[in-house]
């Protein structure tokens, strides 16, 4: 199953940084966070990455053009012709798709735009900002058992975010983007689609946490996976200390690998 990563956003909210590097491309100990959350889909044995990108997309691409570089120890023998020999080979069991999906695209249309390379098959989605110690196997064996269209994973951060209106049987009744702080279940991200999902998106201009997610939930074809352990955003610098701290203290609950 492909894991397919939206990365395209400003990052407005984390400037300080996002000016300079695309909002994932920001560092937790020296590593972007991008590379967290793909290190993390990778210990559950999923190892096929489509990242959706927009903003500053040269520096995501660029990053992986030198994964090498970045990861290996590297000798530069210029007396033989610039040969260049990497050490220790560092590396990753990756398959990782790079697809410029527009500088405004919307959540929603950056998944329309990259139809082609999922196929008619089941994918994972989550956002190019956030991380947890979500059980991926569970979560994608919860999605199988359901049937359903789309399944997401439901957090409990309270306030500032969207909200979901949960039943006894996990299925999301309503979905209520950016309302009122109330402390309830909201979208973790760590998401399962069936193919299907793309019939409720248009064009560039659809936001998925919009009229799909809520069409979805008025169809019954949105289901909840709730999750009540580590789950962080990193929407501002705060968010980034906070995690950087746990990083550095060896306490990150995402690093499992």
């Amino acid at each position: 199953m492909k894991v397919v990563i939206l990365a395209g956003g400003f990052g407005t909210r984390i400037s300080e940084e996002s000016h300079l590097v695309p909002k994932p491309m920001i560092e937790i100990g020296e590593k972007p966070i991008l590379w967290h959350i793909m290190k993390y889909y990778s210990h559950f044995g999923y190892n096929e990455f489509i990242i959706c990108c927009g903003y500053k997309q040269y520096v995501i691409k660029e990053f992986f053009a030198d994964y090498y570089l970045h990861t290996s120890d590297v000798t530069f023998d210029f007396s033989e012709k610039n040969k260049m020999i990497v050490h220790n080979n560092t590396s990753e069991p990756w398959k990782v798709t790079l697809v410029d999906t527009g500088l405004n695209t919307m959540t929603g249309g950056r998944i329309k735009r990259i139809k082609e390379y999922i196929g008619n098959e089941q994918f994972m989605l989550t956002y190019g900002d956030g991380v947890s110690n979500v059980d991926i196997n569970a979560l994608v064996n919860f999605h199988r058992s359901h049937g359903k269209i789309a399944t997401i994973t439901a957090i409990q951060p309270g306030g500032r975010f969207g909200t979901l209106d949960i039943d006894e049987s996990e299925s999301i009744n309503n979905f209520k983007e950016k309302s009122k702080e109330d402390g309830g279940w909201i979208n973790g991200g760590f998401m399962v689609f069936n193919p299907e999902i793309m019939n409720y998106i248009d064009g560039d201009e659809s936001v998925l946490e919009g009229y799909p997610f809520e069409t979805l939930a008025c169809e019954g074809q949105l289901k909840a996976y709730k999750h009540t352990g580590f789950w962080q955003c990193m929407d501002t610098m705060r968010d980034k200390q906070l995690l950087e701290k746990l990083w550095e203290s060896n306490k990150a609950p995402w690093k499992v690998w």
